[in-house]
Order: C-alpha cells, then sequence, then structure tokens
C-alpha cells in the first residue's frame, strides 16, 4: 500500500457495525470497498481478517491518501486502488482476483467532501462550482450550469434534485448566465433563491436538491450505480454478500430493483404455468425491508437519518461448486 501525506478527511461511517454484520466476514476471506472514502467500513473489515484481504476502490485523491493512512496498521492485507467502482471487474481482473465474498458501497458523499469549501459541493462555502470527485475529469459543475441548455437543465434539477420548481431554477439560471458566467457557489445560491417563491424559503436551504442534482450529473452517479450492480453479483462467490448504502430515492429505488430482478428475473407472462424464458435466480435479497440508522446513531450523526442499507447475498443455482467469476 502506498505511502502518503496525511490528510483531514472526515467521514462518519454510516451504519457501521449493521454493513460489517450483514457482510459477515469470513477471516480468510476476499472483500471489496468500492467507496473506500476515509476507510472507516474498511477499517472493521480488515479487524476480522487473518489470511483474507481487503481491495479498497475509491476515485477522490484525498480519500485514497486518509486510507492508506487509516488502514496501515493492515497493510499486509489491504491493497487501495484509486479508481470508479464501476470498474471494478477490471481492476480485480488486475490484481488476479477470482471472486469475492462481499462487496461494500457507500453512496454517501463523504463529510470532508462537504466540508471542504474548495471542492464546490456545498452551498455553506462560496467556491468555485466543481463537484467532481474524481478531480482528474474534466466535467464540472459549472461548466454544466453554464453550457446545459435550459430543458437539459430543467431536466437534471426535476429528475435528480426532484424539486418542485426546477423550471423556475433553470429559466432562472439560463438568464443570469447570458450576462455573465456563474462561477461560484453563492452566485448560484442567489439565483435559486430568486427563483423560488419567498414562502416556500422555510422548507431547508432552498439549494440543497439543485445541488445534488448538479452533483449527481457531474459524477455520473446513478448511471454508474445502475450498470455496476449486476457486474458486482457475477464478482460475488457463491454465498458472497453485496452490501449497498443509500442516502435518497433515486439511488434507492435502482438498488432495489436491482436486487429484485436477480432474485426474480423471469420474463414469463404470469400465466404461462411453466418459465420458459430460461433465466434463474442468482440469489436473495437479504433485506425485504432497507436496515436504517438506530436513535443512538441519529444523535451523533444527523446525516444518518436517510441512510438506507440492503443487501444482496448471492446463491447462483446456475454455478457449479466452485465456479466463480474467472478474470478474462
Amino acid at each position: 500500500m502506498e505511502e502518503r501525506m496525511s490528510v483531514d478527511f472526515s467521514h462518519y461511517s454510516v451504519l457501521l457495525a449493521e454493513t460489517v454484520r450483514e457482510l459477515a466476514v469470513k477471516p480468510e476471506g476476499i472483500y471489496v470497498d468500492g467507496t473506500l472514502g476515509g476507510g472507516g467500513h474498511a477499517l472493521e473489515v480488515c479487524r476480522r481478517l487473518t489470511t483474507g484481504h481487503l481491495y479498497g476502490i475509491d476515485q477522490d485523491d484525498n480519500a485514497i491518501a486518509a486510507a492508506c493512512e487509516r488502514l496501515a496498521p493492515f497493510k499486509d492485507r489491504v491493497t487501495v486502488i484509486r479508481d470508479n467502482y464501476r470498474n471494478m471487474k477490471a481492476v480485480l481482473r488486475e490484481e488476479g482476483v477470482s471472486g469475492a465474498d462481499g462487496i461494500l458501497l457507500d453512496l454517501g458523499v463523504s463529510s470532508h467532501q462537504f466540508d471542504c469549501g474548495e471542492r464546490g459541493f456545498s452551498y455553506r462555502f462560496d467556491a468555485p462550482l466543481d463537484m467532481r470527485m474524481d478531480r482528474r475529469q474534466e466535467l464540472t459543475a459549472g461548466e454544466i450550469v453554464n453550457s446545459y441548455s435550459e430543458s437539459e437543465l430543467y431536466r437534471i434539477i426535476r429528475d435528480y434534485g426532484e424539486e418542485r420548481f426546477a423550471k423556475n431554477i433553470a429559466g432562472n439560471i439560463v438568464r443570469k448566465r447570458a450576462s455573465k458566467p456563474v462561477e461560484t457557489t453563492f452566485e448560484l445560491n442567489e439565483i435559486i433563491r430568486e427563483a423560488i417563491p419567498a414562502k416556500m424559503r422555510r422548507e431547508g436551504h432552498p439549494s440543497r436538491q439543485t445541488f445534488q442534482a448538479l452533483r449527481i450529473e457531474c459524477n455520473g452517479e446513478l448511471e454508474v450505480l445502475e450498470s455496476s450492480l449486476d457486474d458486482f453479483i457475477d464478482i460475488l462467490k457463491p454465498g458472497g454478500r453485496l452490501c449497498v448504502i443509500t442516502f435518497h430515492s433515486l439511488e434507492d429505488r435502482i438498488v432495489k430493483n436491482a436486487f429484485r430482478r436477480n432474485e426474480s428475473p423471469c420474463t414469463c407472462p404470469p400465466e404461462f404455468p411453466l418459465c420458459v424464458c430460461g433465466k434463474v435466480s442468482r440469489g436473495t435479497v437479504v433485506t425485504r425491508k432497507p436496515i436504517v440508522a438506530g436513535e443512538r446513531e441519529l444523535e451523533e450523526n444527523g446525516r444518518s437519518r436517510s441512510a438506507k442499507l440492503r443487501v444482496f447475498e448471492k446463491t447462483d443455482k446456475n454455478l457449479e461448486s466452485g465456479k466463480i467469476y474467472e478474470p478474462e
């Protein structure tokens, strides 16, 4: 594991005990944390390993530095990789890994990303409109705000932010940027504030949903999640578990639907007496209802309030005993 400089990267590990419990960590097992962050979940997994190994993936350079420092005592059983979790198959293939006993995703934005004003994730700090989780990519929130059409902005703010005044906000952005580019978070705050009726501004910060929408678009969060879940189930060994923590309804819906589809994939019409499509269940949804934070955690961290943990266990009947994902 590469040695790096110390970085102030804070992140409360949401549903930590519940997630580690549901992973059912085997001391000799192979585990993957696809959203390593500050390494909180990974640390608890590593503490339970003996001959096993954990692969931690994150696209944020600050997260990588913080995790390397935090996990240094376990460097013989940890490999930290800077990448997007959508590339997990390729990453593990390069490491010679043929299957995992458990995979974890914590889809929350880290406290560091919100609290580091210069990153542009938060409406609380005046900063350039950035919002990139991977600062190697070119697309920023500023480019979205200043180059997307009014209809594109409306769609993003409506769909990803679930903002009822999306049309007003998109229209006001386009009007304001006609005279000068919208460059900072506070400039955007004012544009959003002007677009929302005064009596509605008392329902939380007026920018919250629009900032969420821009962050999701900037990082392709929903597309990456939706395109990756089946791959993660491919990677799991029979009996392996996939644990995903979501923080808003858009993510949770994608995870819930993917888990259900993999548990009950049959596409035959309901009137057919027998299945003829040939699609076989790949596993079981362990959590019929999502696991949520308890009272103590909610007192310690208000951001846990929206967290939901869903768990899928692979029991693919198409697989012969011992036959798992094979690196190409």
